[in-house]
């Protein structure tokens, strides 16, 4: 049962209101500027690889030091509930956090993504949004913490990064049909940024409380 909460929590996360409207842009750096379906598939699989490797490190780390992270819980939630409200303010436009800003520019130099590479995207990916998805990864490593089993603790995260992984995956299989979707979502891009700039704030504030 824990594995497959472990699952929904994943892929909950895509759907989050910071990686969602994120999608069109990503997707077509995978894809560079051929639109080769096989490439595209490949370098998706390679940026799922990357945040896979970080995120079952984090399972390791959380159930190695389960007992201090369990005791000290409600600082680590305050920590991520803070970084997740001022997120939100980004989106919403009440802060410009350039560190987030340079996710414009990752279309640059399309080309040059190998298999390799999106793996060191992905694992970008994992620090940078960590704070973003932190409600349902921090259930996750809570939940991994708990085991106290590394083992387990590894299998956790790597179930969430399944959980994770798959919608990314299949978006890249279908680009092309996908496409209205995308030019709907860049048509209402200023909208969806405030919104979930608002989500993201009130799941900042309940994380605190």
């Amino acid at each position: 049962m824990d594995f497959f909460i472990i699952f929904i929590e994943g892929f909950a996360s895509f759907l989050s209101p910071c990686v969602l409207p994120m999608l069109p842009m990503y997707v077509s750096y995978f894809a560079g500027q051929d639109k080769d379906l096989k490439r595209t598939v490949i370098n998706s699989l390679g940026f799922v690889s990357g945040f896979t490797i970080i995120f079952v490190l984090l399972g390791i780390f959380a159930s190695t030091l389960g007992k201090l992270i369990t005791v000290n819980s409600r600082y680590l939630n305050i920590i991520f509930g803070i970084i997740i409200i001022l997120f939100g303010m980004h989106y919403m436009g009440i802060l410009n956090i350039k560190i987030l800003n340079k996710s414009k520019g990752i279309q640059k130099n399309k080309d040059k993504l190998s298999f390799f590479s999106a793996i060191i995207f992905g694992m970008l990916f994992s620090v940078c949004w960590t704070p973003c998805v932190g409600v349902f990864l921090s259930s996750a490593l809570m939940m991994s913490a708990t085991s106290q089993n590394v083992l387990k603790g590894g299998l956790m995260l790597f179930i969430y990064s399944i959980g994770l992984g798959i919608p990314f995956i299949l978006t890249s299989i279908f680009l092309e049909k996908l496409k209205t979707t995308f030019n709907n979502i860049k048509k209402h891009y200023n909208v969806i940024n405030k919104i979930a700039g608002i989500i993201l704030i009130f799941s900042g504030i309940m994380l605190i409380i």
